[in-house]
């Protein structure tokens, strides 16, 4: 098929993107600027690395990640598979292990014969077939030249990670175990995938005024003035400047929990998720901060259950870029203004692990098409892949804003379904007729298909053997 494709970027969406180019023949060479240099957010040299939340969202087939992750499986998803053999007990949410993920898709693209990864920072979009995944970090340099492709000025926003405290300095005393309503997952904790900090309404009020004290990491010179929070991941400062109440109903809500000391509800509380196989590390569900990191310690040791707690990881603020897509991408991910250039990932607004993933999958199927000389694939609106490759080219450019998977996308169901559970399984039947019937029309490359339910079987098998 000639000339190698160029990836710029060895996280989920370049990953994938590398992954679907060379399983269909088509050399690739990767470039991943990590080790060499590093990131305000990573960690490790891997590719595929999870630098936020550990979760990959829901793993429900009526609900849009899943429906979005069903549609992936279907199209022979690298990053979905892997991270169902990586599954952690999360109630009916996918969370991995995030360093034998990681590790996992790292050898799997590695070990690819139509694969070079070569480690070292691309400062420039290169000529001949190239995908621009370089995600929500892309460094000053490339920056740059994606500001002179586009015309772009401004392409920043900021993103903030959560905490992880080690399991042994967890005051099980306080905290206790329960999902939500006493929904557990198959093969996770018999009392619960979630360890729960509870608060008393004094409790509460103490932390929510620590917080509001607090002192923040500043952003520096022109940076501060592209400040934006976005409003998925907003860190709880600035959610708790909202009103006093603002956490009680966003992260810190207590609503389907009992407190076992007294069997009530409490006035709020903090939830603990697991971020490793072997279950010694845990994270705070919705706790991204950019606090200063050693009055951030002494203020989440407020939290009941928490006040001896090791962290392992501080939260923090980091810069995130994405491009104006509406203006600047075709459905196909490929750039108006040019045939073999793609951008994929969170670079283009498709915000999220699993969103980010898709657009590699897209990218790098509708590549190796194009290089084939096959007509390029835009699936339909009412599959949850049509509608994120939809809104993020069709939004208003002039309010763009990144984009996670979710049931507002679809178009309307005819006629109406008004019952919530009735309607979200319509909307999931839909999209899985529409993208069946849409890929056969394509006649679509079939190199692997599975579904959900193949790995949420084997992921509870794990759990428990």
């Amino acid at each position: 098929m000639g000339d190698a494709v160029t990836i710029i970027g060895g996280g989920l969406a370049g990953s994938e993107a590398a992954w679907q180019l060379a399983n269909r023949g088509v050399r690739v060479r990767l470039y991943e600027m990590r080790p060499q240099r590093g990131t305000d957010a990573h960690i490790t040299d891997r590719l595929a690395e999870l630098v936020c939340s550990n979760s990959m969202g829901s793993a429900m087939a009526d609900r849009a990640l899943g429906i979005l992750k069903n549609e992936m499986l279907g199209m022979g998803s690298l990053i979905i598979k892997t991270a169902f053999r990586h599954a952690l007990p999360a109630g009916s949410a996918l969370a991995v292990s995030r360093d034998e993920f990681a590790q996992d898709v790292t050898d799997a693209i590695q070990g690819h014969a139509n694969i070079e990864v070569i480690r070292e920072e691309a400062t420039a979009i290169p000529d001949g077939p190239a995908i621009a995944a370089t995600g929500p970090l892309t460094s000053a340099e490339l920056t740059k030249a994606i500001q002179t492709l586009t015309g772009e000025q401004h392409l920043y926003f900021y993103d903030a990670m959560a905490p992880i405290v080690t399991a042994e300095s967890i005051d099980m005393s306080i905290a206790f175990r329960q999902g939500r309503y006493d929904r557990n997952s198959p093969g996770g904790h018999e009392d619960g995938d979630y360890i729960n900090c509870p608060f008393t309404k004094e409790e509460y009020e103490a932390f929510v005024a620590a917080v509001l004290a607090a002192p923040r990491l500043e952003m520096a010179g022109a940076d501060k003035e592209l400040e934006r929070y976005f409003e998925g991941c907003m860190p709880i400062e600035a959610l708790a400047a909202r009103g006093e109440k603002s956490l009680s109903f966003g992260p810190m809500r207590p609503v389907g929990l009992r407190d076992p000391r007294t069997g009530r509800r409490p006035w709020a509380v903090v939830q603990l998720r697991q971020d490793n196989v072997a279950g010694t590390l845990y994270n705070l569900v919705g706790f991204q901060t950019n606090i200063r990191w050693g009055a951030q310690a002494e203020i989440l040791r407020m939290i009941p259950g928490l006040q001896q707690a090791e962290f392992v990881r501080l939260g923090q603020m980091h810069r995130n870029t994405f491009i104006n897509s509406p203006t600047l991408l075709r459905p196909t991910l490929q750039f108006r203004d040019r045939d073999d250039l793609f951008f994929a990932g969170q670079i283009t607004g498709t915000e999220g692990y699993v969103g980010s993933a898709m657009g590699g999958l897209m990218a790098g199927i509708n590549m190796a098409r194009l290089l084939a000389g096959r007509p390029l694939l835009t699936p339909p609106p009412s599959t949850m892949i049509g509608a994120l490759l939809h809104y993020i080219t069709h939004a208003d450019p002039d309010d763009f804003q990144p984009m996670k998977a979710n049931m507002g996308l679809l178009p309307e169901l005819e006629p109406r379904v008004r019952n919530k559970r009735a309607r979200y399984a319509a909307y999931a039947a839909r999209a899985e007729e529409a993208m069946a019937a849409y890929l056969e029309a394509m006649d679509f490359e079939q190199l692997e298909r599975s579904s959900m339910a193949d790995y949420v079987t084997i992921g509870a098998a794990a759990q428990t053997g």
